[in-house]
């Protein structure tokens, strides 16, 4: 076994191989760059080891930083984690000649399976259905058109080295390609420094399955069953659970051993992934092969007890795998939510900035028998940087069925504190309570079918609704009776703390009569439906947990004039708890109105200005590019809302901007 490894990468995956290197005994090296000076997984590694300036193609994807770094620390295995160098051949190779283990496939696998367009034509020859496409190097923008229009529309515009839903783009028309096309390549060359492309057919209402699969180098291949990958935004996962609820025993069976047989005809040895497009009929489609550790492995791991990482780590240093397939059982359910630095009310957006504050649930066993895990890179305080991919961490939990370990989520998600920048943990919340998520009725349109217009917030069934109303009234009356006993108040004008309130929430104004005794408060509705409230929650704590009508119920709180600001489930409420009169004043105040700015181009994040397609005097129509801001990777194209005259740009190419800041103005 190695005495010491090196881990060619940064954030979670960096601290999770971490972990398991601990457990063996073996000594890490982590590498960062100007940006991860102070990461989480430079403080975790025994050794740390500076490569470079903070873009990642001076320094995480510079092949010649990594081997010096190597040498210099004399690690004797490299684990390249998940995206940057994991699947570049040439980086495999060049260990190999070193004399150092890659903890990965032999370079000849990752050649041919880590392009997309090789591994395409190989699984055909080894008798894998594929999705129709061309996979041939196509030269430009009018050739992919062309193509596209051979193939038929709708097409998935790929990079053929590409991965984590960068390099892609689905297009209905020949102008969507010629977009496409180009911000493909362009994404493909600053992510990958390689821009070939290639077109396929994009199957509509597809389930993106996928087989873990792992190989020793005596022969032995097995797989860990499935991960279902269905819940996806622009073409990156953000809530993966295994097993999947859509397949039955034969199906998996006949993907896991297609998945193997592809493995072994290019001698792959390690952990891998063969992903698969399936169509409502469970007619499966091989779409590509992940050379690599997949983002979402915590769910397998969850399932079959196996620790992918150490099974990596002993396969590399030559090992025979533990186990056979028949050893290999399904143990209950797991789910994963990706938490995002992006904002879900400004379109997913990415954001970044300062995390000041980040409590993530406790990890382990739950009081109803589930597990909660949080694979993280972050700490409170640190920094999201913008030239990294905008992940946080990776949230799993496990339960004996489906619906328990979707339960385990909604509460570990809840209970989930970030503050400091824009998250898209109130989406993954909405997901896990949207019914049609539940039933398992899922495709990778779900987010675009089911968010059609972008994210605005969850709205709270009627249940909910009043369990929140009575939390509120029990959390106010314990707040009142503190400011009741503030010190400086005259002698014999003690304040009165009633019992009639009106709690205001989502629309909704609710009177209701609270009694309360030492062991919590019962809260009586107009219609005599009473709920029983019991908390230690105290005035000032930004999480309660509290049991109402003996259900746990976890909201963050935050302070708003006579009321709270209580964020649970995916909803983030104003919920005013005033006395009956205050209320019927309340209700005659004017709204206020927020500024109009529907004549300005505002950045909607903190990114640097790529294109200006316009100029001053421009009439522009609907949905024409105005502009393309690149932020953590990704080119994000801004589009006209409606018809009008450009007035003044007041940014440029090259420009760095922060959110909000005006990009142009319409007459």
């Amino acid at each position: 076994m190695f005495k010491k490894i090196l881990i060619a990468n940064r954030g979670e995956i960096a601290c999770r191989v971490i972990k398991t290197a601990r457990k063996l005994g073996i000594a890490t090296v982590a590498v960062y760059s100007d940006a991860d000076r102070n990461a989480l997984h430079v403080q975790m590694a025994d050794e740390a080891v500076h490569i470079g300036p903070a873009p990642a193609n001076q320094s995480y994807i510079v092949i010649d930083r990594i081997m010096e770094a190597v040498r210099a620390t004399g690690a004797e295995a490299v684990h390249p984690g998940y995206g940057f160098l994991s699947e570049n051949m040439n980086f495999a190779a060049a260990l190999e000649k070193a004399g150092v283990a890659f903890i990965g496939p032999p370079s000849p696998a990752i050649e041919a399976m880590g392009d997309k367009i090789t591994s395409k034509k190989l699984a055909q020859e080894a008798g894998v259905s594929t999705v129709p496409g061309y996979m041939g190097l196509i030269a430009d923008a009018d050739e992919a058109v062309r193509i596209s229009g051979e193939i038929g529309y709708p097409v998935m515009i790929k990079a053929s080295a590409g991965g984590g839903g960068k390099g892609m783009r689905i297009a209905w028309s020949e102008g969507e390609v010629k977009e496409g096309f180009e911000s493909s390549k362009n994404e493909a060359a600053s992510s990958f420094g390689d821009d070939r492309i290639f077109i396929e057919k994009f199957v509509t209402q597809p389930r993106h399955i996928e087989i873990q699969v792992l190989a020793d180098s005596h022969g032995n291949c097995v797989y860990l069953h499935e991960r279902e990958c269905s819940i996806q935004r622009r073409n990156q996962k953000v809530i993966e659970e295994a097993p999947s609820p859509f397949l039955d025993e034969a199906t998996r069976k006949a993907m896991g051993e297609q998945a193997c047989a592809l493995a072994r005809a290019v001698g792959y040895t390690s952990a891998g992934t063969v992903e698969f497009i399936v169509d409502g009929d469970r007619n499966f489609y091989f779409l590509e092969m992940n050379t690599r550790l997949q983002v979402e492995h915590p769910v397998t791991e969850l399932i079959t007890g196996v620790d992918l990482v150490e099974q990596m780590i002993r396969v590399a240093a030559g090992e025979k795998l533990p186990f056979a397939q028949e050893d290999l059982k399904i143990n209950g359910w797991a789910m994963e939510s990706r938490l995002y630095a992006e904002d879900p009310y400004r379109n997913f957006l990415p954001s970044i900035g300062r995390l000041t504050r980040y409590r993530p649930p406790v990890e382990g066993p739950t009081p109803r028998g589930g597990i909660v895990r949080n694979d993280t890179g972050v700490y409170e305080g640190g920094e999201i940087s913008m030239y990294y991919d905008p992940m946080i961490a990776k949230l799993c939990t496990w339960g004996r069925d489906r619906a328990q370990a979707i339960e385990e989520m909604r509460l570990a998600l809840d209970t989930f504190e970030v503050e400091g920048i824009g998250h898209n943990l109130p989406f993954c919340s909405a997901v896990m309570d949207h019914p049609r998520f539940a039933s398992g009725n899922i495709t990778t349109a779900f987010i675009a079918e089911e968010y059609e217009g972008g994210f605005t917030g969850a709205e709270l069934d009627d249940d909910l609704i009043g369990r929140v109303a009575a939390a509120a009234a029990a959390m106010n009356r314990v707040a009142e009776i503190r400011r009741a006993r503030i010190s400086g108040r005259m002698d014999n004008h003690e304040r009165h703390v009633g019992e009639n309130w009106v709690v205001s929430l989502q629309g909704q104004s609710l009177p209701v009569t609270i009694a309360a005794d030492r062991a919590g408060s019962t809260v009586t509705f107009e219609d005599g439906k009473a709920l029983r409230v019991e908390s230690d929650w105290t005035p000032g704590q930004p999480l309660a947990r509290l049991t109402v009508a003996g259900n746990p119920l976890v909201m963050k709180v935050g302070k708003i004039p006579s009321g709270f600001r209580l964020r649970l489930r995916g909803a983030d409420l104003k919920v005013h708890v005033r006395t009956p009169r205050q209320a019927e004043l309340a209700a005659l105040m004017p709204e206020k109105l927020p500024p109009d700015t529907s004549k300005f181009l505002l950045c909607p994040m903190p990114g640097l200005v790529v294109k200006i397609n316009v100029t001053e005097g421009e009439e522009v129509h609907e949905g024409q590019a105005l502009a393309t801001v690149e932020a953590m990777k990704m080119e994000n194209i801004l589009r006209a809302e409606r018809r009008g005259v450009v007035k003044k740009i007041s940014a440029a190419a090259g420009a760095s901007l922060k959110v909000d800041e005006i990009i142009m103005e319409f007459e």
